[in-house]
């Protein structure tokens, strides 16, 4: 991998993977894009060295949001352990934990499911359009349907982990789906984003370890570009909590429409790109 294609992917990981507009898609697009525009061969098959570089660029955008939500993280964990040793479990800290934990479970069970079965679409861009299409009419209609009247539940976290399940489909965002499902449970967007950003954690920590470390072969590392990979990653990390860090604050002052209505310009663009060029 070439360091001006590792910037620009870690790039992208970092922007896309906060922003409600789905960096599994935008990754797709920009590979293909880099073969439309270089003439280079699309391979269908991950080698190797891009396996580690998603491991890299993720557990990137792992550390940013941990040193953005650091005194978060302090103040809950603890909470939490002062309520175990009190035996009340009663704080809303104690319980954002026990939500959390759960939704590490119910992703990591949908996750197991759908994979498979899903991980075939990443090879044909005008499907993830049509899915990343989804995203954007799912954040315009969270929209409408906003009221911002409502606190974290165990309904509303069981429902945002579910959503978080189903974001392993190349196209739906992650954070999109989370934070318009909280929206649609009445929670307020600021607390909304805050908890999907924190249930991302673990679920990042695992998706980014866990499943491609299954699948790569460690004798090879060497011969990987490492300093381009190093390069892309730190691309990452920056990109990626100077997003959190505005997104956060937009968020207190304007609504998830924007992103809907790229994340439909997007899809239908891209669509007519791959559908005009990508078998030329």
């Amino acid at each position: 991998m070439q360091t001006v294609q590792a910037v620009i992917t870690g790039a992208i990981q970092g922007l896309s993977e906060f922003l409600p507009i789905s960096s599994s898609a935008h990754i797709v697009f920009s590979h293909e894009l880099y073969g439309l525009l270089t003439g280079a061969p699309i391979s269908q098959e991950i080698n190797q060295e891009e396996i580690f570089f998603d491991i890299l660029v993720h557990l990137a955008t792992l550390f940013a949001v941990i040193i953005y939500f650091f005194k978060d993280l302090k103040n809950i964990f603890t909470e939490f352990f002062k309520s175990v040793k009190e035996k009340n479990y009663n704080s809303e800290n104690t319980k954002l934990v026990g939500y959390i934990a759960l939704s590490v479970i119910i992703t990591g069970i949908i996750g197991l499911i759908l994979k498979e079965k899903v991980e075939f679409l990443t090879a044909n861009p005008q499907i993830v359009c049509f899915l990343l299409m989804g995203t954007g009419f799912i954040l315009l209609f969270s929209e409408k349907m906003y009221k911002g009247d409502k606190q974290l539940s165990l309904k509303t976290a069981i429902w945002v982990s579910i959503a978080q399940g189903l974001a392993v489909f190349p196209g739906f965002s992650r954070s999109g789906l989370t934070i318009s499902t909280a929206l649609l449970c009445g929670m307020k967007r600021v607390e909304a984003a805050r908890f999907s950003f924190l249930m991302s954690i673990p679920v990042i920590l695992l998706a980014s370890l866990v499943y491609p470390l299954m699948e790569l072969n460690f004798n090879q590392i060497l011969t990987f570009n490492l300093k381009a990979l190093l390069i892309g990653s730190f691309t990452a990390f920056v990109v990626g909590y100077l997003c959190i860090k505005y997104f956060m604050k937009l968020l207190g002052k304007l609504s998830l429409r924007s992103f809907g209505y790229y994340c439909l310009v997007a899809s239908v663009v891209m669509f007519f790109v791959f559908q005009f060029f990508y078998h030329q």
